[in-house]
């Protein structure tokens, strides 16, 4: 991983309002906490909790010139790619941790299939005690990092279609492989 980690917080305290570096803070904490109970590297997983929303308070031009959209939820709701652009920035400044680049770029639409590290700072995310909601799925990931993933994403998924918002079409390809998986297992035991 990355050495220069007191250079690497600095960054992310300088582009972030007060507000947001708690929150960051809280999300690092939780995922090395949730990466330690499911045997994952915690140090990765705090590192990506650290560096998830270093692009979170761009403006929109800054957002789409650092991750070019790749749908038209994009383009009307840049914030979607902030995870990416996050990356993108991190890889400009000469951040190279693969694992970690991953989590940031994927903490806005959910993780790729297989990528634990991603899972946990998204779960993290998603749940960490300053926003109020989903401790049950905090809860679950200490137990269960792919149960608590799938009802996050399922929860997201429900949440933004019960609103008539469109969920992001990575968030449905994930959505939808982790149905696939839900039922493979559900058919395998009957």
């Amino acid at each position: 991983m990355t050495t220069k980690w007191p250079h690497w917080t600095q960054e992310v305290r300088s582009r972030v309002t007060q507000e947001r570096w708690e929150h960051v803070e809280r999300v690092a904490l939780l995922a090395a906490q949730i990466a330690y109970a499911a045997g994952l590297d915690t140090r990765r997983a705090y590192a990506a909790g650290i560096l998830h929303d270093l692009a979170r308070d761009l403006g929109d031009t800054a957002l789409l010139a650092l991750a070019p959209p790749e749908c038209d939820l994009d383009r009307r709701w840049p914030l979607a790619v902030h995870g990416r652009a996050a990356r993108n920035l991190l890889e400009n400044l000469g951040f190279a941790d693969g694992q970690v680049l991953e989590a940031v770029e994927d903490h806005v639409t959910g993780p790729r299939p297989g990528q634990l590290l991603a899972a946990c700072v998204y779960i993290a995310d998603v749940s960490e005690p300053g926003r109020g909601v989903n401790a049950h799925i905090r809860e679950l990931a200490f137990k269960d990092l792919n149960a608590a993933l799938s009802l996050a994403i399922e929860s997201k998924v429900q949440y933004l279609s019960g609103r008539g918002t469109e969920v992001h079409p990575r968030t449905l390809e994930l959505y939808e492989h982790l149905q696939g998986c839900r039922r493979a297992v559900g058919d395998s035991q009957t």
